[in-house]
Formats: structure tokens, C-alpha cells, sequence
């Protein structure tokens, strides 16, 4: 009865021990890979939990410094005698190497509980623990356990290597253990190179082939176009594109000055010849806010004083000259944006006042009142900035401390940067090209604006320096805007025959020929370029009239403003019938060259 007693009592303090083990922690449980060795008496067993459990740890800890690898650690609990080889162990972790070491202590966890769970059914069996007294009977259940840990061992190694190859992506050629070392070593894709001798990395370097094969690719006939696209194709048609503009932009300048007042001439004198007054036309009405708008442009731009603002910005250093082009440049382009939108709508309320009826006529009356005095102000405040302008690059030029190559190199170099390495749609690209040439044509006004300053102001030999200087800013502009488009276009990946399509689009609209997108139309607005050109030429003819009493003086200014306007209808009508021509085969061509396509 005692030892039945004492066996109730040592299941008991068995189940305790393990709970408050497994409360504590569980890494304690993966440390001993043995369970505490069998107890002798009765006495062993009624010791405190915490006392045993130190002198398992030591002799766990003992018995794996003093026993080899392979050797077996008894488990009794009750009479029932449990085994489990650290061989088992380390070939079945070996069968896993790629797997993480969560996955192996749940696995570990999992076998563990199992041999707890039956180590506490068995010993509690009956209610009652008999002693190892018979040692054949104990044997023999031994022998039992031990083969059912060694069954439980092998199936965990063998679902766990056959999980093993699947996470991580390759396939194992056996199930036993894996040296990792000699794996790596029989495999040359995977040598390292601290492994090699230095002569013979060298070698292969040499023989290997491209010796930029790590850094580029093989290219092919598409990258070798778009090479040549880069240096050769795109910016000569780019050029093209941008030179077509200019002479857009130049060809409505010099409608400005010679088409607009031959009209407005032409009512006064239909007006003067039939003494009846009619409603004028949409047209007559756009021409004549547009008239309206240049003489207040020029007799306001006549009240400022050029030397004082030539002398303000020239005292600044070469940084403030700087800055000042560039904000002058930031507002032109604003302005000529602004500018031809408030046209469109000044042009909307003439349509709107020339076809109205009588009792509509005071509502589109303020409506054009209105559009027309903020066409005024828009086109006054630009030629402000454009005459700014003009005297800062005449600074420039005729400064003596190279302040126009560092302007120009600054300048150029920040245009590079702020346009090539953003991300641009085909119609932006479209409209930065319509930029340029808008661009291009104010810098033919601020140089016309130099040239007359040097005919008022130069003394001495100033013309070869004026057109080194001239073809110093013209050439920089061109290289700036090549340089500029053609790596867009590389970034972007538009090809040479994008800008092919953008001249074609420019044609129809010098034909006058509707396109599908308003959007792909070159907008510009001469008013505030020719307030500024006017302002200038000004003063070079009235130093070239005779002081002579004022009717003779009058001839004179009759005579010059004739002969200028002979020269300028001419040149429109050169440049007009010039490009309405090449417009016409151009697109002619490109009509032809979709039907081969089709």
C-alpha cells in the first residue's frame, strides 16, 4: 500500500513538474534532449519540484558532455521506460536545412507534447504505478516505447523533408544528410570569389567576354536607330519644326503691321465714300480692338525712360543679371499663355457683338468693353516685361566682363535641367516646341532692340562685335533647343517621326485647315513684340529727319513710313506665299504617304 501511495504520489509530482516546466518556459524544454533519469526510492520522489528539477538540468547537462552523440537517454515514468537517440535528432534537422527555426521548434514542440501526453497516460493508467520489479516485463515495454518515438521521429523527418525542398524552390537528390560545404564546392555557379585564386579570376575576366557585360546589354538594330535618331534624325527635324514656327510667328507679326491697318484704312475710307454708317463685321471688329491695343501699348511703353533702366540693371552684379532674365522669362511665358486666351475671348465677343439683335446689342457692347480693356492691360504689362527684357540682354552684350557667355551658359544649363528629365506626353512635347519658336522670335526683337541702341548710342567700330555677339546668343539657343528635344524625345520615347507630325499639324494651320485637337495649334499674340519694336525704331527715324520747318519734316515722315511699309508688305507677302506653298506640298506628301501605307 505504501508503494502504491508513493506511486500516486509520484504521478502526481510528475504531472506538476511538467506544468509549472512548460509555464515557465519553453525553451528549458528544447535545451535537455533527455527526460530526468529514473528515480530510486520513494524518497527521491517526494522531493520539492524545484530541487529536482536543478539536478535533472545537471545531469541532462552531464550526460550530453559525457556520452557520445549517439547514445540513448532512458525516460521512466511509473513503469514504463521511453528512448530517444540524439542521432535521430540531428539526421532528421539535417533533412531540413532550408527551413526556418520556427517551423523546426513547432515541429520539436509537437513530438515533445506527444511523448508528454503518453508519458502521463501510462503512468496514471489504472490509478495506480507499480514497481520496476520484474525485469523482463520492463524490458519489454521498453523495447515498445522505443519504437514508437523512433516511428514518431522518422514520420516528423520525413513530412519535414519533404516540406524542406518545396519552400524553398529546388529539389533534393536524397533524403539523408546534406554537407553544404561540399554541395557548394561540386557546384561552380555558386563558388564564390574570395574562393579563387586572384590570377585565375583575372582569366576568366579576360576570356568571359563583353567586359561590360554586368552593367550593359547586347544591343540590337532598334537601340543602334535610336542611337542615330538621338544625334542625327530628330534634331534636324526639329530644327525644321522650330524654324517653321518662327516664320509662323514672324509672318503674323507682319500681319499686324501692314494687313491690320490696310483694313482699318479700307472701312474709313468705305465710311468717308458712302456716308452710311453699318454694323462692322466680326473681323472689323477684331482688327480694331487689336489697333486700340497697339497704339496704347506704344504711347504708354514712349513714357519710359530706357537709359534709366539700362543703367539700374547694368550697376547689378552678374548673379542679380542673372535672376532678373530668368523671372523677366518665367512672366513672358505666362503672359503669352494669359495673352492669347484673353485674344480668343475678345475675338468670341466681337463674333458675339456683330451678330447680335437690337436688343441684345448693350449686353455684348460692355461684354466687348470689358474683353478689350483686359486685352489692353495684358498686352501693355507683357511689353513692359519684354522690353525688361531686351535691356538686360543689351546689358550683356555690351558689358566687358563676359557677363553675356556666363548668362547664357547659366541660363541654357538650368533650361536643360528644369525640361529634360521630366515626364512629357506627345502634346507637351508639341507645345514646348511651339515655345521655342515663340522664344526664338523674341530674341530676333531683343537683338533688333541692340542694333537700333548701337545706331543711337555706339561710337567707334561696333558692328563686327554686335554680330560675333548676335551669333553667339543665336547659336547657344540652337544647340540648347537640339539638346533639349532630342533627349526629351530619347526619355520620352518619341521617335523622329513624332516631330514629322507636328510640322504637319503647323501646315494645316497655315492653311487654315481645322486639326482635330485645338491644342496642337502654335498660339501667338504680336502685339506686345510689336509695341516694343515700334517703341525702339521710333527714335532711329526721327534722328534721321531734317531739322527743316515742319511741313518739309512731315514729307519726310510720310516718305520713310512708306517706304517702310513697302518693304514690310513685301516681306509678308514673301513669307506668306512661302509657307502657305511648302504647307500645301507638305501636306500633299504626308496624304500621299498615309495612302502607301494603307
Amino acid at each position: 500500500m505504501a508503494l502504491r501511495s508513493g506511486g500516486r504520489k509520484l504521478s502526481f509530482d510528475i504531472l506538476a513538474a511538467d506544468e509549472y516546466e512548460d509555464l515557465i518556459s519553453s525553451t528549458a524544454m528544447l535545451r535537455s534532449h533527455s527526460d530526468p533519469p529514473p528515480l530510486q526510492n520513494g524518497a527521491a520522489a517526494s522531493s520539492p519540484p524545484r530541487k529536482r528539477k536543478k539536478r535533472k538540468s545537471r545531469k541532462g547537462k552531464s550526460s550530453l558532455n559525457s556520452e557520445s552523440p549517439t547514445a540513448e537517454t532512458s525516460v521512466i515514468n511509473g513503469d514504463v521506460n521511453y528512448s530517444c537517440t540524439l542521432s535521430t535528432l540531428t539526421e532528421d534537422a539535417a533533412l531540413i536545412p532550408d527551413l526556418d527555426s520556427e517551423v523546426q521548434q513547432v515541429t520539436l514542440s509537437s513530438v515533445f507534447g506527444a511523448l508528454r501526453q503518453r508519458n502521463v497516460g501510462n503512468g496514471v493508467s489504472g490509478g495506480t504505478v507499480e514497481a520496476n520489479s520484474d525485469d523482463s516485463g520492463s524490458s519489454k515495454k521498453d523495447d515498445v516505447a522505443k519504437e514508437e518515438v523512433a516511428e514518431n521521429w522518422s514520420g516528423c523527418g520525413k513530412e519535414s523533408g519533404q516540406q524542406g525542398p518545396e519552400m524553398n524552390g529546388r529539389k533534393l537528390e536524397k533524403d539523408g544528410t546534406l554537407d553544404w560545404k561540399e554541395w557548394m564546392a561540386n557546384d561552380p555557379t555558386y563558388m564564390l570569389p574570395t574562393e579563387k585564386s586572384p590570377m585565375k579570376y583575372f582569366l576568366e575576366e579576360v576570356y568571359a567576354g563583353n567586359s561590360l557585360r554586368s552593367t550593359t546589354t547586347l544591343g540590337n538594330d532598334k537601340e543602334r536607330e535610336r542611337v542615330y535618331d538621338t544625334i542625327f534624325r530628330l534634331p534636324w527635324r526639329c530644327e525644321l519644326l522650330i524654324n517653321i514656327g518662327f516664320f509662323v510667328c514672324f509672318d503674323s507679326f507682319l500681319s499686324l503691321l501692314t494687313i491690320m491697318p490696310t483694313r482699318i484704312i479700307m472701312v474709313f475710307w468705305k465710311l468717308i465714300r458712302t456716308r452710311q454708317f453699318k454694323r462692322p463685321s466680326s473681323a472689323e471688329l477684331s482688327d480694331f480692338g487689336c489697333f486700340i491695343a497697339l497704339i496704347i501699348g506704344v504711347t504708354l511703353l514712349q513714357q519710359a525712360d530706357i537709359s534709366l533702366i539700362y543703367h539700374m540693371i547694368r550697376g547689378q552684379g552678374i548673379i542679380k543679371l542673372y535672376v532678373v532674365y530668368n523671372v523677366l522669362e518665367v512672366f513672358d511665358k505666362l503672359c503669352q499663355s494669359f495673352g492669347g486666351d484673353v485674344m480668343q475671348a475678345l475675338f468670341n465677343s466681337a463674333d458675339g457683338l456683330a451678330n447680335c439683335s437690337p436688343e441684345n446689342m448693350q449686353f455684348w457692347v460692355w461684354r466687348f468693353v470689358s474683353d478689350e480693356a483686359l486685352a489692353v492691360a495684358s498686352s501693355v504689362i507683357h511689353s513692359f516685361i519684354l522690353l525688361a527684357q531686351a535691356i538686360t540682354l543689351s546689358t550683356c552684350i555690351v558689358a566687358h566682363n563676359n557677363a553675356l557667355f556666363a548668362m547664357l551658359v547659366s541660363n541654357n544649363f538650368a533650361e536643360i535641367k528644369s525640361n529634360v528629365f521630366k515626364r512629357y506626353s506627345k502634346d507637351n512635347v508639341q507645345s514646348l516646341v511651339y515655345f521655342d519658336s515663340v522664344e526664338r522670335f523674341h530674341i530676333t526683337a531683343f537683338v533688333l532692340f541692340v542694333l537700333a541702341q548701337n545706331i543711337l548710342e555706339a561710337e567707334g567700330p561696333w558692328f563686327e562685335s554686335f554680330l560675333c555677339n548676335a551669333l553667339v546668343v543665336y547659336i547657344c539657343e540652337v544647340m540648347i533647343d537640339i539638346i533639349k528635344h532630342s533627349f526629351i524625345s530619347k526619355f520620352n520615347g518619341l521617335k523622329p517621326i513624332a516631330f514629322s507630325e507636328f510640322l504637319e499639324d503647323l501646315c494645316k494651320q497655315t492653311l487654315n485647315m481645322q486639326t482635330e485637337n485645338s491644342n496642337k495649334n502654335l498660339t501667338f499674340v504680336p502685339l506686345a513684340p510689336a509695341c516694343v519694336v515700334i517703341r525702339v525704331l521710333r527714335p532711329v527715324y526721327a534722328a534721321h529727319l531734317p531739322y527743316n520747318p515742319l511741313p518739309w519734316r512731315l514729307f519726310w515722315m510720310l516718305v520713310l513710313s512708306g517706304m517702310t511699309f513697302v518693304m514690310l508688305a513685301s516681306l509678308k507677302m514673301m513669307i506668306g506665299m512661302g509657307l502657305r506653298k511648302h504647307a500645301a506640298w507638305y501636306v500633299q506628301r504626308c496624304q500621299r504617304r498615309k495612302l502607301h501605307s494603307d
